[in-house]
């Protein structure tokens, strides 16, 4: 079986008054299906770039990138942007949530741009919800939701879609520790299902509940720990 995704040699760098960062040096990767892969890294160590990278939210300076077999460097913005409705489910630190809809509505909206018949959508939006434990908050404002519950709501519009990979930013950042805990069993919960999830990171207890930890330093690999992602970027050397 192919790789999910694999990078040869990704770089991005930004101009910062008269130097340039190089938030992203020379990154090769190569994830499986159904692997939980913890990005780690300390602060401007390049984590949340390469995750942006990984997301097709930015293009790399120089190097080879392919989703599913499929080479997406060159793809046109509107071809990025339909393979990451149809292939990448995303959840940052701070929940954003539409505040003049309900629960049940942030979570049919991918569906919705999909074009997913109403009746469908919502049938498949309240499935969502009920595999994050919110069957019974669907009609409730997200001003309604505690902090964990409104993290909950975006999980659930992340897999709305079914789709291939999940790519969390610091997911549990902004929350306290005993509901940090419950995100997170709920993600391990969603990879003994067969989801694949990219998680980054700056805590070593958060890394630790994934399968594998990729560590970044100055926008390279510094360390891998873990036998599957061991396996998997032994043919690409840092």
């Amino acid at each position: 079986m192919q790789p999910l995704l694999q990078t040869v040699g990704i770089s991005k760098s930004y101009p910062s008054g008269e130097t340039i960062i190089r938030a992203v040096s020379g990154v090769s990767l190569l994830i499986n299906h159904g692997e939980f892969v913890a990005i780690r890294g300390r602060s401007g160590s390049g984590k949340s770039t390469l995750l942006n990278l990984l997301g097709l939210l930015e293009r790399p300076d120089s190097g080879e990138y392919s989703l599913q077999g499929q080479a997406v460097a060159e793809l046109s913005e509107d071809k990025r942007a339909a393979l990451r409705r149809q292939a990448i489910g995303f959840i940052f630190q701070l929940p954003v949530l539409l505040p003049r809809a309900t629960a049940l509505e942030n979570v049919e909206l991918p569906l919705i741009y999909a074009g997913v018949p109403r009746s469908k959508r919502r049938r498949r939006a309240k499935d969502a919800l009920d595999r994050v434990g919110l069957a019974n908050r669907g009609h409730h404002w997200p001003s309604q939701l505690s902090g964990g519950e409104q993290q909950r709501v975006v999980i659930a519009r992340a897999i709305v879609n079914d789709p291939v990979l999940i790519l969390a930013d610091e997911p549990t950042g902004a929350l306290d520790s005993r509901t940090s805990d419950e995100i997170l069993s709920l993600f391990e919960g969603l990879h003994r299902d067969g989801r694949t999830i990219i998680m980054v990171t700056h805590a070593t207890n958060v890394a630790d509940r994934a399968q594998c930890q990729i560590t970044l330093h100055d926008g390279r690999i510094l360390k891998v720990e873990g036998t599957s992602a061991q396996n998997s970027l032994a043919d690409f050397p840092e």
